[in-house]
């Protein structure tokens, strides 16, 4: 449950792993289950589509504080990160997300801040999706998330299989998924946290599998994408 979760959260994944829409539904639903401040960091410098800072809007309205680049655009590719960053970490009376870019180089802006991160304190989750390319083999996920933990000095604490073809996903996608990530899990000794789908799937998927279901609402994605 997001409540057994620690306070600070960082969120990584690869490109098309749907980590953002994960961040967004994540922070949401925090908001929903947890009493005073949160905030949620787009921490983004790599891929210049589809961040957080797009939906600055609708998340300030139910009270999450939103932080991103220093530069005010929302389409701009600069490497540029606001110093607001920092405050949430130190903070402890928020709980915070932080969305971080796709690959190992994304991640370097998490070990900016490794040091200010107390290992009791933080969850780094990868999302997974299993129809992606790069992380379509255990293989694939595993040299995946080494490579991020050097880049960002943070370990990964739980997994997230988050495997689907977006409107046109099947239970038969996330329980392929789920195979992956569960071999993924027993090789690396990390649990399985959740596994994320849209709604219309989620009656279809066992009671019993391993991780806690999370239903994804598409924030991301208007309706004709």
């Amino acid at each position: 449950m997001i409540k057994d979760d620690k306070r600070i959260r960082i969120i990584i994944g690869h490109y098309g792993s749907g980590k953002t829409e994960f961040s967004i539904n994540y922070v949401m639903k925090m908001r929903e289950e947890l009493a005073g401040n949160i905030a949620i960091a787009d921490l983004d410098i790599v891929n210049v589509y589809f961040r957080t800072r797009e939906k600055r809007d609708i998340l300030e309205s139910k009270g999450i504080k939103t932080i991103y680049s220093s530069v005010q655009a929302a389409a701009v590719d600069v490497p540029a990160v606001s110093a607001e960053v920092i405050a949430p970490i130190q903070d402890k009376s928020y709980n915070y997300v932080m969305d971080v870019g796709g690959d190992f180089i994304g991640a370097k802006i998490v070990g900016r801040f490794s040091h200010l991160l107390k290992e009791n304190e933080y969850d780094m989750f990868c999302v997974v999706n299993a129809n992606r390319q790069e992380t379509a083999t255990v293989e694939g996920i595993i040299k995946h998330i080494e490579q991020i933990e050097k880049s960002a000095k943070c370990k990964v604490t739980g997994l997230i299989n988050n495997t689907h073809l977006i409107r046109e996903t099947t239970v038969e996608d996330v329980l392929k998924g789920q195979e992956l990530v569960k071999e993924v899990s027993k090789i690396k000794n990390i649990p399985i946290k959740y596994v994320a789908c849209i709604e219309k799937v989620i009656k279809d998927i066992p009671k019993d599998i391993e991780g806690e279901i999370f239903p994804i609402k598409m924030y991301m994605r208007e309706d004709w994408m």
